[in-house]
């Protein structure tokens, strides 16, 4: 009888045919990638929709359940394309606004890191990129980005990775932001590959491949989240007054009739669609019908968008209040719509000045207003650099008092003439051309009107001029520069004008123009209700009045030449004072400049008074201040001529190495 310890092992062939033969950490890669649903087959469907991901066996079932909810550590990814030619400036100003103040845990200015420095140097990178074509701008903000201490080691990796399925070299810089509830890394890109041609990123890659990558790392550094953490997620998700990914379902189900059904294959995704259907019903964006069907509103998603920023401008203004130590329930609390009809200006201090999407630098202030009401105004697009000219300098925004009132949109005087000159000349513009039709127009007159057919030319290509600087005018140029301006008007709805940066306490004694004299001697005055920070105006214009009666300025609304001589001797008085002091700094005497008089002198510094701010241009023998304008800046120590027309002035700008300057229409 054989003795049952006895074995003969089989060892078998000495290797495996290759399909089966694995590296031990393949196969243990593989495992835990089957257990969490991913893989080469989730990502399969990467592009149809979200990957399905559980902790494991025991909550798979409940995972899977979710259909519409996948239990993955989700990552908002916003990406822009800008084409830089000839933009540096609005590079510039974006990068200014990402290494701005307060953005860090501790409040401190943002830092800009690279792949292998945790500080950058931005203008270098911006140097390096001068000549690209365009710039890749992106937002990765991952739902539980607050659980990292540092979001730097992510950026990094996720980079690497994007290098690799890229197949170059990437150059890039990077700020990470913990000013929201959600921290977030901006990420600039340039545009170019490592052999320095123009970068190009298939769309997919953009719309799906940096999200699910950023995932996957999110995923590796926390662990995947439980089925218990997924499950409250979708339910929180079932009651938000936003879009879900359960709303873009329905959206794409309803595609045909705007008909859905609550119906689903388990009990968990039925019952978070039938509470999801509820809710919308409660918005009044569905309607039940027979037999759990339900009938969706036309434009429910955009009308569930339109909720979520209207949430998120509520909370920016509680904070506002609370950082301002008001009381929320003393003042009622507006949103700005410049597009409603009957919208009036809206004068107030403002209470806070931001960035309301800092991915295309879409601008807000927060308004204490003179009618007792505090209002959100977006303000559009780029407005910083302008604001903190407008503002002082740089100095802020917050405490001054500003007017804001709708943009106009719609073809200048200018554009009407020059369609005018064109249509008249076989449709050319030039110079010649245009004093043909009116022989009292000046040179400076034509230059403004070459300089308006530039800017059209820039922003459209509907003009363009040859090489003997004669323009060729199409039969619609009216039409594609309405389109023009109704464009830009997307992006800048309002025209925010400084008052004052001091309180109008601080105003009531000044000698100039306040912006309290224009109110009291307009014959349609703002009207200042006795609430908020129209208590603190109605007191300064009582205070101001008393003040104008003391220096023997009588103030008559009903006397409109009365009203204009007090403007007329504040702003002299103001004036005289100034250019006192300058003229013991200059060593030159001050000659004031006549209304018809033409005025040409190097444009020397701005001059900044109560009144308003002046441009300080030096003549041979004496000087003289002029209303200051921003394109003026570009002429500093340089040849200028003022022109006075129509109540104001035509600047033209001296002759540079980069040839004519332009003037402001």
């Amino acid at each position: 009888m054989a003795r049952d310890e006895r074995f003969e092992p089989d060892l078998g062939r000495m290797r495996a045919p290759r399909a089966r033969s694995r590296r031990y950490l393949a196969r243990i890669l593989a495992a835990t990638n089957l257990a969490r649903g991913s893989g080469p087959a989730a990502r399969g469907r990467a592009s149809g929709g979200p990957r399905m991901r559980s902790g494991g066996r025991t909550g798979g079932s409940i995972a899977q359940s979710l259909s519409g909810f996948a239990p993955a550590r989700r990552v908002i990814f916003k990406a822009r394309i800008v084409r830089l030619a000839g933009k540096s400036t609005a590079a510039v100003a974006h990068l200014r606004y990402l290494t701005r103040e307060g953005t860090t845990r501790d409040g401190d200015r943002g830092q800009l890191y690279g792949p292998e420095s945790d500080s950058a140097d931005g203008r270098e990178f911006l140097a390096r990129g001068a000549h690209d074509r365009h710039q890749f701008r992106f937002i990765v903000s991952a739902e539980d980005g607050a659980e990292y201490e540092d979001l730097k080691p992510l950026t990094r990796r996720l980079m690497a990775q994007a290098e690799i399925d890229l197949g170059t070299r990437l150059d890039w810089v990077a700020v990470d932001h913990f000013n929201t509830g959600h921290p977030h890394t901006h990420i600039l890109l340039r545009g170019v590959d490592q052999n320095g041609h123009d970068l190009v990123i298939p769309r997919n890659y953009i719309a799906v491949g940096f999200r699910e990558r950023a995932a996957e790392l999110v995923d590796l550094d926390l662990g995947p989240i439980s089925p218990r953490q997924a499950l409250e997620r979708a339910r929180r998700d079932m009651t938000a007054e936003r879009v879900t990914e359960l709303d873009r379902t329905f959206a794409a189900e309803a595609e045909a009739d705007g008909i859905v059904t609550a119906h689903a294959n388990t009990s968990i995704d039925q019952t978070l669609r039938a509470g999801r259907l509820s809710k919308l019903h409660a918005l009044g964006l569905a309607r039940p019908l027979e037999s759990g069907r339900w009938r969706l509103e036309d434009g429910f998603t955009d009308t569930l968008q339109r909720l979520g920023e209207r949430g998120d401008i509520i909370r920016t203004m509680q904070r506002a209040f609370t950082e301002a130590g008001q009381a929320r329930a003393l003042t009622e609390q507006a949103i700005y719509d410049p597009r409603a009809p009957g919208t009036q200006p809206l004068v107030g201090r403002v209470l806070e000045h931001g960035l309301a999407d800092e991915h295309r630098d879409q601008e807000y202030l927060i308004v204490d207003g003179v009618d007792g009401r505090t209002h959100y105004v977006r303000i559009g697009a780029h407005a910083i650099d302008q604001a903190d000219d407008q503002f002082g300098g740089g100095k802020g925004v917050t405490g001054a008092t500003v007017r804001v009132a709708p943009r106009a949109a719609g073809v200048r005087k200018a554009d009407r003439v020059i369609a005018e000159v064109a249509a008249a000349n076989g449709g050319r513009y030039d110079g010649e051309a245009h004093r043909r039709f009116d022989p009292k127009a000046s040179q400076s007159l034509v230059e403004a009107h070459i300089a308006r057919l530039e800017a059209v030319r820039d922003a459209t290509r509907a003009v363009e001029r040859d090489a003997a600087g004669s323009w060729s005018v199409p039969q619609d140029y009216l039409a594609r520069v309405e389109n023009m301006e109704a464009a830009r008007l997307r992006y800048r709805l309002v025209e925010v004008t400084m008052l004052a940066a001091q309180s109008p306490t601080d105003l009531c004694a000044v000698e100039g123009v306040t912006w309290l004299d224009q109110e009291i001697v307009s014959g349609m005055p703002t009207p200042v209700r006795a609430a908020g920070f129209g208590v603190e105006v109605r007191r300064a214009l009582e205070a101001r009045r008393a003040w104008l009666a003391g220096e023997a300025l009588f103030p008559n609304p009903a006397d409109a030449a009365a009203g204009a001589r007090i403007i007329d001797t504040l702003r002299a008085r103001d004036l005289s004072k100034a250019a006192a002091n300058l003229s013991r700094e200059l060593g030159l005497p001050y000659a004031p400049a006549s209304d018809d008089e033409r005025v040409t002198g190097v444009y020397r510094r701005r001059i900044d008074l109560a009144s308003g701010r002046f441009a300080l241009v030096e003549r041979a023998h004496d000087f003289t201040l002029l209303p200051w304008r921003p394109s003026l800046e570009s002429a500093r120590d340089r040849q200028i001529r003022a022109e006075a027309k129509g109540g104001g002035i035509s600047w033209t700008l001296g002759r540079s190495r980069s040839g004519p300057g332009r003037t402001d229409l």
